[in-house]
């Protein structure tokens, strides 16, 4: 038994095993789905790390306490922070589901299909960088920190 524990005061901080299990299953899954390539597949990976957040927000706020009346002791009171904490996290998953859900119609409009795209460009540069090769519009002389008049005077000191 702790000192604390032995005063009087309970650790409001211990977490539920399962509580967590479904935070890290959620983010999980929640990350893999919005490494795809599909923009469904990314808006539910969204919807899946934001219901993570808030069950880790849950998780983190400890027991829940009574409700703040006048006169109640302050100590056995719930903490509002978690509270506000987590309508926060659902405020910006809830905007960033629906910007993800008009980018993915927006694409479905314009290519009929919900996956995004290769890069023109990007393709470009891995074909360069695989052949070990220069783009057209590289420039060497831009390379060169040093101006023309410092290597006007570096060669009059050589020569």
């Amino acid at each position: 038994m702790t000192a604390l524990a032995r005063a009087g005061f309970e650790s409001t901080l211990t977490p539920n095993l399962t509580l967590v299990l479904v935070v890290v299953g959620l983010v999980a899954v929640g990350t893999a789905l919005a490494l795809d390539r599909s923009l469904v597949r990314v808006l539910l990976g969204m919807v899946l790390i934001g219901n993570g957040v808030a069950v880790l927000y849950l998780v983190v706020s400890g027991r829940a306490g009574r409700a703040p009346f006048v006169g109640e002791d302050p100590a056995t009171m719930s903490d509002p922070l978690p509270q506000a904490m987590v309508l926060t996290a659902i405020v910006i998953s809830l905007a960033t589901i629906g910007f993800l859900l008009a980018l993915s119609y927006r694409l479905w409009q314009i290519s009929g299909t919900d996956d995004v795209p290769d890069d023109a460009e990007d393709a470009r540069i891995q074909r360069l960088a695989r052949d070990d090769e220069t783009s057209e519009t590289y420039d060497r002389s831009e390379e060169s920190t040093t101006t023309s008049d410092e290597r006007a005077e570096a060669g009059e000191s050589r020569g």
